[in-house]
C-alpha cells in the first residue's frame, strides 16, 4: 500500500504554506483562483484521499459517463434555506454542478416554503418533463419527502427526516459518518477522566441529529459511562413551530438553570448549536474551558474563529458533492437497483474549547 499524501506533502511539492493548501482543498479564506486551481490540480495528480475518487468522473471512464437524453436533461435540487457560506452545502453543491456539467446535465434549484411543504405543491418552476432526477438537501418534511418519492424520478437527499419509526423513504440517502468521531471523542474524555458528559441538540430534528445522538449514547455505554437525563438537552422553546436562534437560547437558559449540577463536557449536534450554548453559558457566569467543556460537528467557519475556538468534527464538503453524482447518475442509469444508505468520512479536530 501507497504512502497516503497529505496535506503537507501537497505544500512541500508545490514550495507554499500548509495553509494555503488547506484553504484550497476545503474552499475556505480568500485564495487567488489560479493558486486554488493549482493546489487542487497537484492534489488529484498526488492521489489525495479527497480527490482520489475523481478520475472516476473524468469522459474517459465509464462509471459515470451516461448518456443525456435531451428531453430530460437537468437535475432539480430542493431546499428549505438559502445556503450561505458557512455551510457545508456551498462547498457540496458547487462539486455537484461542477461534476454534472462534465456529463451534460444542468441544474436547477427550488427553494420551498413551510407552506410549500405542508400543501404538498412543487416548485412553479419545477417541470417533470426536463428532470432526470430529484437531490434534496435537509428537506425534513417527511409527508412532502415521500410525495417527491413518488413522482417516479430518482431521489436523493443528503440527510433526511427521522425515519425510525416510518416506513423508509423509496430514495437513496447521501451522509456524513454521524459515529465514529463521537465514538473517538467519547473514548479520548473519558481517558483524560472527563466522566459526565451531555448532548445537547434536537435529536428528532434530521437524520444527522438523531444519529449523532445515538453514537453519543452508544459510545458512552461503550465507555462503561451512564447517560443522566438531566444532562440531555434534546428540545426546543414549546408553542412554536420554527424556533428561532434567540428562542433555542432561551429554552437552553431555562433548561440549564434548571441543572443542580452541569456535566463536565457537552457535546452538540452541531457548531451552531454549539455556538448558542457557549453564549448562553457566558451569560450564566459559566467559562469554558476553565468550567466545562464543548464539541460541535461541522468544522463551520465561525467554529475556527469564535473564543474559545471550537472542537468540532470535520466535514469533507467535496466528497459528499462527488458522492451525490456518483449516487444519483448510477440511480439514473439502472433504476432498478435496491436503495442505498451512504456515510462520507469526518474528521474529529481538537481545540481550545476541550483544553486543547
Amino acid at each position: 500500500m501507497g504512502k497516503r499524501v497529505t496535506i503537507q506533502d501537497i505544500a512541500d511539492e508545490l514550495g507554499i504554506s500548509r495553509n494555503t493548501v488547506s484553504k484550497a482543498i476545503n474552499n475556505t479564506g480568500v485564495l487567488a483562483d489560479a493558486t486554488r486551481e493549482k493546489v487542487l490540480k497537484k492534489a488529484m495528480d498526488m492521489g489525495y484521499k479527497q480527490f482520489s475518487y475523481v478520475t472516476a468522473a473524468r469522459p474517459e471512464s465509464s462509471m459515470l459517463s451516461i448518456p443525456v437524453p435531451k428531453e430530460k436533461n437537468e437535475i432539480a435540487v430542493f431546499l428549505t434555506n438559502l445556503v450561505g457560506g458557512n455551510h457545508f452545502a456551498t462547498v457540496m453543491l458547487d462539486k455537484f454542478q461542477k461534476e454534472l456539467a462534465g456529463l451534460g446535465y444542468i441544474v436547477s434549484l427550488h427553494r420551498l416554503l413551510a407552506e410549500e411543504q405542508d400543501s404538498l405543491k412543487l416548485p412553479p418552476a419545477f417541470s417533470l418533463e426536463r428532470t432526470a432526477g430529484i437531490l434534496c438537501i435537509e428537506m425534513f418534511h417527511y409527508e412532502y419527502d415521500k410525495m417527491l418519492c413518488g413522482l417516479g424520478l430518482p431521489v436523493l437527499f443528503v440527510d433526511e427526516p427521522v425515519t425510525c419509526l416510518k416506513e423508509p423513504l423509496e430514495a437513496d440517502m447521501l451522509c456524513m459518518d454521524n459515529q465514529s468521531g463521537i465514538y473517538l471523542f467519547i473514548k479520548e474524555m473519558a481517558r483524560r477522566g472527563k466522566k459526565k458528559i451531555g448532548f445537547i441538540g434536537e435529536y428528532m430534528h434530521c437524520q444527522s441529529f438523531f444519529e449523532r445522538y445515538m453514537a453519543y449514547r452508544d459510545g458512552m455505554y461503550m465507555a462503561g459511562l451512564s447517560c443522566p437525563e438531566e444532562f440531555c438537552l434534546t428540545g426546543n422553546k414549546e408553542g412554536v413551530r420554527n424556533p428561532s436562534s434567540e428562542d433555542y437560547r432561551e429554552y437552553l437558559t431555562e433548561r440549564l438553570q434548571g441543572l443542580s449540577s452541569l456535566p463536565e463536557v457537552f457535546l452538540c449536534a452541531n457548531d451552531f448549536v454549539a455556538l448558542d450554548v457557549l453564549q448562553v453559558l457566558r451569560k450564566l457566569g459559566c467559562s469554558v474551558p476553565d468550567d466545562l467543556w464543548l464539541c460541535g460537528f461541522d468544522d463551520s467557519p465561525e467554529s475556527k474563529i469564535v473564543t474559545p475556538p471550537l472542537t468540532t468534527i470535520h466535514i469533507h464538503s467535496q466528497i459528499i458533492g462527488f458522492s451525490a453524482v456518483n449516487l444519483l447518475m448510477s440511480r439514473i442509469n439502472e433504476p432498478s437497483l435496491n436503495y442505498r444508505t451512504l456515510h462520507t468520512e469526518t474528521e474529529l479536530i481538537y481545540r481550545e474549547s476541550t483544553g486543547d
